[in-house]
């Protein structure tokens, strides 16, 4: 059965490799059209989406199982509100078309609203997924590392959590050694790749102070491991910490790049960044499309 990926602008950059991996004879990649002005946009701003008529043909017998496999891969980022503009659009013509897709998000849009703190919130996460499945018939979702990784709601979706951390480990200790100590730097971050955090204590409204899970830091190699880089912040806060702790060399590894000032921050204060491409970033240094393939057409 051939497989389609129906890619949106924001993964355009990804589709080069993608396209020369070993499954590429039964894979084909579709965008979508541009306007007669060869645009994605309108001169107003609003966002063009057209799906090539003779691919939706080739889906018309889908319920005959004819059809194919099809995957929206989309990333969340840098321009949130564009891109789910475009996705929202895509899956729609799918829908009016009867297809039943399913998605892969390499970076969520709004992940980290995932859980009402105050009343007057909503989980957007949540509502998004929910969306997904009820409203367009997505089949499955593909997602890589959700900052809602271990959320109780999660077990009500067809949903598919796939790290990349494991990877950028793996890349820190060929380049540091196998000695390397891996840590989060909250409780949050250690619930998500499933190793120790530090601890912190809220001194007041402004001031976090951190200290130790117990382990020594004094002259080893420590990686900090988080999913997001925003601000940089907390991140920040570790290595200072680290080092005011004997740390010898202190080394960062994030999935999603989301700001480009927070990076900067970043490797300014560590020996080391590793950084995936979920996001289009040119600080990147981890391409994540084989974990892509792999995702999509692993036994």
């Amino acid at each position: 059965m051939k497989s389609y990926i129906l890619y949106t602008s924001q993964t355009e950059y990804l589709m080069e490799k993608i396209s020369k991996s070993s499954f590429s004879n039964n894979l084909q990649i579709i965008s979508s059209n541009l306007n007669k002005d060869g645009k994605r946009y309108f001169p107003d701003g609003e966002i063009y989406v057209s799906l090539p008529h003779a691919f939706l043909k080739r889906f018309e017998n889908q319920n005959k199982r004819r059809g194919g496999r099809i995957v929206v891969l989309h990333s969340g980022a840098p321009n949130s509100n564009e891109g789910l503009v475009e996705f929202e659009l895509t899956l729609q013509i799918l829908k009016d078309n009867n297809i039943k897709p399913e998605v892969f998000f390499t970076y969520f849009p709004y992940g980290m609203q995932d859980k009402v703190f105050l009343k007057g919130e909503t989980n957007v996460a949540e509502n998004l997924i929910e969306k997904l499945v009820n409203y367009y018939k997505v089949r499955r979702i593909f997602i890589i590392d959700p900052h809602f990784e271990g959320r109780k709601w999660l077990i009500k979706y067809p949903i598919f959590s796939i790290s990349a951390i494991p990877l950028l480990c793996q890349m820190a200790k060929e380049e540091f050694g196998k000695d390397v100590v891996f840590i989060s730097p909250d409780k949050g971050g250690a619930r998500r790749a499933k190793i120790f955090n530090l601890k912190k204590r809220r001194v007041n409204s402004y001031k976090v102070k951190l200290y130790s899970c117990g382990l020594n830091f004094k002259g080893k190699t420590v990686g900090v491991v988080d999913d997001i880089i925003e601000t940089g912040g907390t991140l920040c806060k570790c290595a200072s910490f680290l080092r005011e702790n004997g740390a010898k060399k202190i080394i960062a590894l994030a999935v999603h790049g989301v700001l480009s000032k927070g990076i900067s921050g970043v490797k300014k204060k560590f020996d080391k960044l590793y950084l995936t491409n979920t996001i289009q970033n040119k600080e990147a240094n981890f391409d994540i499309s084989g974990l892509i393939i792999n995702s999509l057409f692993r036994p």
